[in-house]
């Protein structure tokens, strides 16, 4: 099956998306679902996705990173349909599930003294920003260019910025209060100065700083140690909040997230997507001290949520990080094949003469268009966003999903295989020849 046929409006996944345009806004429910064939997906398993013309893809997008142990995975599938034969949603009181994972979390996470369950990775970040905001009694808050913590007013803003627009004015989305975007500060990833200087400009109105510890919304920006740990250092010193927000980094890299690889522990943490290996499921947890400001314990900030701590994604949270606890073997198996796969990239570009850098961490993978280093945003202001969604597309098309939009990264899960990388690394030298010889970038 050619490209050609997989983009003509005779597909069986061209017909489905039409017919989802005449009742949902543009045929999807989000966004960055829009990207081209394969139009729409019929099947799901392991590292495989299958779409609706019956073509089977290798899944390096995995929901953005939701999928961890692979799809369908026994072990938490089971789990939810054990809870679904059992207690369903009642909005009393407290479950079993939520307290069990509850206590999980706590074990695992070094910032966890309790925590809260959400939906979404963005409703747990409006949580911890209304909470930081509440606790200090300041009204600012600080975001890295290239960090994305929701959809949410507070933090709609300076994501992939066009160079023009970083740094600068470059909302999300329409319908946002200018107040709401004006009381969001944008600072440099991996430049302490840069939020000294936010520090310096408006003394004690600052109520946290957020940051995903690796910004993999632009791909993989590893933060340096000194980085990492001046950032701690000073929000202490400012009377502000440090916020991780680990919904993509969260129970992927380690068990206890980055922040137990970089030993730094923010006050907040926010985690999401890979806990519950694709079921909805989010949260965010902190010391006593500050949860305890919820109004579900006495404090004036609003805890709400008719579906938060739901039997079944608790369970699909439980299986997933009891299996994780049981295998501590994952990371160390993801973290090889993910430094299999940069390496493997790198080799490429090498012997193409192609001008290119392999970053990542453990399991998450992108090929920036760019020559090292790349440390930051300006950094990859210097990335060839054609050819890094020349890459995709024609990877995608040759049944290896990866999401074409400039800067998205790429995650490998328990089911992904030596020789999955292998045959990766084989398509991915072809593709990034035709990709010199069309004359999409400049030979190094």
């Amino acid at each position: 099956m050619t490209t050609a046929d997989l983009a003509g409006q005779t597909s069986a996944g061209a017909k489905l998306l039409d017919a989802a345009r005449t009742v949902i806004p543009g045929g999807v429910n989000s966004a960055t679902r829009l990207v081209g064939p394969p139009y729409a997906i019929t099947a799901a398993s392991g590292a495989y996705v299958t779409d609706a013309d019956g073509r089977r893809y290798l899944d390096y997008h995995a929901a953005f990173g939701a999928i961890l142990l692979g799809h369908a995975a026994p072990e938490v599938d089971d789990a939810v349909r054990a809870a679904l034969g059992g207690l369903d949603l009642v909005g009393w009181g407290v479950t079993e599930p939520e307290i069990e994972l509850a206590r999980l979390v706590t074990e695992t996470i070094p910032s966890a003294e309790q925590m809260i369950s959400t939906m979404s990775g963005s409703e747990a970040t409006a949580q911890a920003i209304r909470l930081s905001r509440a606790v200090t009694g300041r009204p600012l808050i600080v975001k890295f260019q290239g960090g994305f913590h929701g959809w949410h007013d507070a933090v709609a803003r300076n994501v992939i910025s066009a160079p023009g627009r970083a740094y600068g004015d470059d909302p999300l989305s329409g319908g946002i209060l200018p107040e709401a975007l004006g009381a969001t500060l944008i600072a440099e990833f991996n430049d302490l100065d840069s939020v000294r200087a936010l520090y310096e400009a408006h003394p004690e109105r600052i109520a946290a700083v957020i940051m995903e510890p690796i910004p993999h919304n632009v791909g993989a920006l590893v933060p340096s140690q000194e980085f990492a740990e001046g950032l701690r250092a000073l929000t202490a010193e400012q009377g502000s909040l440090l916020i991780f927000d680990e919904v993509i980094t969260g129970f992927r890299h380690a068990l206890g997230g980055y922040q137990e690889i970089c030993g730094v522990t923010p006050d907040l943490t926010t985690f999401g997507k890979a806990m519950g290996n694709g079921h909805p499921i989010a949260g965010l947890a902190g010391p006593r001290r500050l949860m305890e400001n919820f109004s579900s314990a006495g404090g004036d900030v609003l805890l709400a949520g008719t579906f938060n701590g739901n039997p079944a994604s608790s369970a699909a949270a439980i299986a997933t990080i009891e299996y994780l606890r049981a295998h501590p073997d994952f990371y160390e198996r993801t973290h090889a094949l993910g430094e299999r796969m940069r390496t493997g990239l790198d080799a490429a570009c090498t012997e193409l003469g192609i001008e290119a850098t392999a970053a990542g961490f453990g399991g998450v993978f992108a090929l920036y268009f760019a020559e090292s280093p790349i440390r930051g945003y300006r950094d990859l202001m210097r990335n060839n966003d054609d050819a890094y969604v020349a890459f995709h597309r024609r990877m995608t098309d040759r049944g290896f999903l990866m999401l074409p939009l400039a800067l998205k990264r790429n995650h490998i899960s328990a089911a992904h295989t030596t020789d999955d990388v292998d045959r990766t690394l084989e398509a991915a030298r072809d593709v990034l020849r035709t990709i010199r010889d069309d004359g999409l970038l400049t030979p190094a």
